[in-house]
């Protein structure tokens, strides 16, 4: 099992993202494209030459559990080494505190590449990288000197701790309590599942950041406060000092990413662990938001590095596995796998899904630089409401893309596929989490109907709308034939997503259990076109500039014509489908 960086399809992304018309503007100082594509030069190295090698080692190895201690797989310690004196850690973080304020679509990229290479090991440095955004947007600043410095650095990792063993999703129903202590810190006690790189050998602290209840809370998740945990407590000189009263109980034997180590975490066996609050008392969602809106993203671009990393292990597998006959061939001979249509059909799925989640990714992730870095607050505020808007099909359509795609390598692998030494099971074991973590893809299409929707009373969802026809406007009028029907079935998949977005929009103060009824196909329809449109002007873009433009218009067809026009049914099923779905109890007798 291989990986190699897809510098020129990351590219091909970056660019219909609009990120050198951002460079034009001077959004990011001086940076230049050049200094990008160095920059994803050495992280595609890295992921590929250092990441990726370890990715079955971790597999195989898993996570062991000693007397409370995690050692981390062979290689994984001199990986992640090599990973923070690279300063990859850092990348997007801001400059006073150590970082590079590279963009953010830029990291993107590069979180991509790690994901591809490895999600177990990228999993750490991915919450780490949330932890420093939630830090530096509502930490008080003594404590962004006393932690950013070695969260940007690397030398400390960051965990995010929600999920409790009752409460699951809802989040609401958490039981971690913290106690005012007399000195301004609190004590906190309780239990957190599933919390990814909760313990580990990696580095020589670990920062926890811990939603709990004070008790004179409201109930709910407006009475949930947000508080830094560390491991170790750290002394006014920055020194380590003693271990705080947090850790881990157990590590999860898990379906996947068995070298990423998910622990259940007790806090407060004695006095309680030491905790600092983490912006208002009260206001921990909101805090704990900003790190998980990151993660959200991330996890998205966890689905497209695994799809990108089973579709090219699919390919290489199909040029040399010889089977049947193709048309015309003697009685005699075999052909590679890769030419019969079926085969053929399912690797350009493979291929043109995850272009398409990149694509989704990618322009969520310029749309949050934009949001940052814009010169004007009215920009910023636009920005910032596409960037909420996409953000859950970011999370919830990649994640899905990358479980589909890996079930198609395996598919493609044949019977091999099922064997674990091709490696095609690993991806599909690795990426079927992916759509649970950070919020279930069910909670993201939720999110996306009752909350995104309305924003700015659907300006937003319409302004998107009206920016996908304009890309369609301008592939009718190319008048190119490589184009197939893309036009047309990209014109009928944003009709019906304006369609379901009218009906739902109508439905969320009237019968909003019939919205809720159609969340996900929507959320799928939503990804669709939106891919589908994104692939369209990557295509556009390529034949404007002179790049090799026949792969991205057959891309953009094959999407297009295979996937895009499965618009119509789902729009049928968001807006006619409710009554099967809320009626049907005696079908669950």
């Amino acid at each position: 099992m291989t990986y190699r960086a897809p510098l020129a399809d990351i590219a091909a992304a970056l660019k219909s993202a609009a990120l050198p018309a951002a460079i034009d503007e001077g959004l990011f100082g001086d940076l230049t494209m050049a200094d990008v594509d160095a920059v994803l030069a050495e992280a595609g190295r890295f992921a590929a030459e250092v990441i990726a090698p370890l990715n079955r080692v971790g597999d195989h190895y898993g996570t062991p559990f000693k007397d409370g201690t995690v050692t981390t797989p062979p290689g994984w310690k001199e990986a992640y080494n090599g990973w923070r004196s690279g300063g990859w850690n850092g990348l997007a973080a801001p400059v006073e505190w150590g970082g590079q304020a590279l963009p953010q679509v830029v990291n993107a990229a590069c979180i991509e590449m790690w994901h591809g290479a490895s999600i177990a090991f990228s999993d750490g440095p991915m919450l780490t990288i949330g932890a420093i955004d939630a830090l530096q947007a509502h930490g008080s600043d003594a404590l962004k000197r006393r932690y950013l410095p070695k969260l940007v650095s690397g030398e400390w990792t960051g965990t995010m701790q929600l999920t409790e063993p009752q409460a699951g999703s809802d989040v609401g129903a958490l039981r971690t309590r913290a106690e005012r202590a007399a000195d301004g810190t609190f004590r906190l006690k309780g239990q957190k599942i599933f919390i990814t790189y909760g313990e580990h050998d990696l580095t020589d602290n670990i920062i926890h950041f811990v939603l709990a209840r004070l008790p004179d809370a409201p109930p709910g998740t407006r009475g949930i406060s947000l508080f830094l945990v560390p491991k170790f407590l750290v002394n006014a000189d920055g020194s380590l000092g003693a271990r705080n009263d947090i850790r881990a109980h157990s590590v999860e034997h898990k379906l996947g990413i068995h070298g990423s180590p998910t622990c259940t975490m007790m806090l407060g066996d004695q006095d309680g662990a030491v905790g600092y609050l983490v912006g208002a008392e009260n206001g921990g969602m909101a805090a704990m938001f900003t790190m998980m809106n990151q993660a959200r993203l991330a996890v998205g671009l966890q689905g497209v590095g695994v799809a990108e990393c089973a579709t090219q292990q699919a390919l290489a597998y199909a040029r040399e596995r010889r089977q049947g006959r193709a048309a015309g061939m003697p009685a005699t001979q075999s052909a590679p796998i890769i030419a019969h249509p079926d085969v053929r059909r399912m690797l350009l799925s493979m291929r043109a899904l995850t272009a398409a989640a990149r694509a989704v990714c990618y322009a969520t992730a310029i749309a949050i630089d934009r949001s940052e870095r814009a010169t004007e607050a009215a920009a910023r505020q636009t920005a910032q409401e596409r960037a909420s808007l996409l953000t859950p099909t970011a999370k919830a359509f990649s994640t899905d893309v990358g479980i589909e795609v890996t079930s198609l390598g395996v598919q493609v692998h044949g019977g091999m596929g099922y064997i674990e030494e091709t490696g095609a099971a690993q991806l599909y074991r690795d990426a079927r989490i992916a759509a649970i973590y950070e919020g279930t893809n069910g909670i993201q299409a939720i999110d996306l109907v009752t909350r995104k929707l309305p924003l700015g009373g659907g300006a937003t969802v319409a302004a998107h709308i009206k920016d996908l026809r304009t890309t369609v406007d301008a592939l009718e009028a190319s008048n190119n034939p490589a184009f197939g029907l893309a036009p047309a079935r990209l014109a009928e998949a944003i009709d019906s997503l304006a369609r379901a977005t009218g009906w739902l929009l109508g439905r969320l103060d009237k019968d909003a259990e019939a919205a809720l009824a159609g969340a996900t196909p929507y959320l799928r329809l939503f990804g669709f076109a939106t891919g589908g449109c994104l692939l369209a002007r990557q295509a556009l873009a390529a034949a404007r500039d002179g790049d090799e433009a026949a792969p991205r218009a057959a891309l953009a067809r094959f999407f297009a014509e295979n996937f895009a026009v499965q618009a119509g049914g789902l729009e049928r099923t968001i807006i006619e489908s409710a009554p099967s779905v809320l009626g049907a109890d005696a079908a669950l007798a």
